[in-house]
């Protein structure tokens, strides 16, 4: 059974991506990447207003076992950040695709989606 929200955008490097409308999206990491890491207990958010490029070390997660990058999936303009991970990053492993998102960003133009994994690709990649 899938646990990743067939709606999402996935990368290969275990971020998702929401489309908000008006060239918003929602990152945050996947349940996969989240059980990876274990109990996490430090987030470090983006800055407000941070201009990132595609594929940019934006934020990081650390567990009790490892800290892990987070990276940009698209380029933009960092519009939002889930301020409340700060002092509860557990909600990242208890809702990855909820309360634990990481941040919004604008995009400047059309984001071309294809070149983002759909579920089953996503789950796929993660069970070889």
């Amino acid at each position: 059974m899938s646990n990743h929200p067939s709606e999402l955008y996935y990368t290969s490097t275990h971020e998702w991506l929401r489309d908000e409308g008006n060239h918003v999206y929602t990152v945050g990491i996947t349940d996969h990447a989240q059980s990876l890491l274990g109990d996490i207990v430090f987030v470090e958010l983006p800055e407000l207003e941070s201009d990132v490029d595609e594929g940019d070390e934006v934020a990081v997660v650390e567990s009790v076992k490892t800290a892990s990058d987070v990276y940009s999936p698209v380029a933009g303009e960092v519009i939002g950040i889930n301020d409340a991970l700060i002092d509860s990053p557990g909600a990242i492993n208890r809702d990855p695709y909820g309360d634990g998102w990481l941040f919004r960003i604008r995009v400047g133009e059309e984001v071309q989606l294809d070149n983002f994994l759909d579920v089953a690709h996503y789950e796929e990649k993660i069970s070889e």
